[in-house]
């Protein structure tokens, strides 16, 4: 079953003060350049879903992800990740990541594509009991990810389907490390 990756790049970073996913991290690389070629380790296709950052697009579309601009990213994360799944109508399941979280190891994101289960299962990475990123979804949830509005992102789904979510402890604390300050950038 072949999933893609949809990383979710179209916030409008208000706590951070400027472009966040063009801040450099330690390494020298951007977060969304971090946070795009650890999902590209794992997925073979990965879909970057933007509001209309021309740089942003141009900096995506160098890493080797397909470029995907929603309109409405002003009314939260919900049309994004709609967006992402109506532009992969034929991908076997998504794995939604964020643009700002560049620390998840590629193994990591392995592991949680490769849970068991995989066709009715949404997968849930954690790190010391705490849910965390990327969350893995299954096909057939295809119609309530496409139906997604507002800022909640998936949670919604996730309730909805709460027995069939599978919680993976994975010991990466990448998982819930994500940029809001520029402090987050040490």
């Amino acid at each position: 079953m072949t999933f893609t990756g949809l990383l979710l790049a179209a916030g409008f970073a208000r706590r951070f003060g400027s472009q966040k996913l063009l801040a450099p991290l330690p390494d020298g690389r951007l977060v969304v350049q971090a946070a795009a070629s650890n999902l590209l380790a794992a997925c073979g296709r990965v879909i970057a879903v933007t509001g209309r950052d021309e740089r942003l697009m141009r900096v995506l579309d160098d890493c080797g992800c397909q470029v995907v601009v929603n309109a409405r990213a002003g009314e939260g994360m919900g049309t994004s990740i709609a967006a992402g799944v109506a532009a992969s109508r034929d991908a076997g399941g998504w794995l939604i990541a964020l643009g700002d979280m560049p620390y998840i190891a590629p193994a990591t994101i392995g592991r949680v594509l490769a849970a068991p289960q995989a066709a009715t299962m949404v997968v849930i990475p954690t790190f010391e009991g705490r849910r965390g990123h990327p969350v893995r979804f299954p096909s057939m949830l295809a119609g309530d990810l496409l139906a997604l509005q507002g800022d909640r992102g998936a949670r919604e789904v996730i309730d909805r389907h709460a027995a069939h979510c599978l919680l993976l402890e994975t010991g990466d604390r990448g998982v819930l490390a994500d940029i809001d300050t520029p402090a987050d950038l040490q």
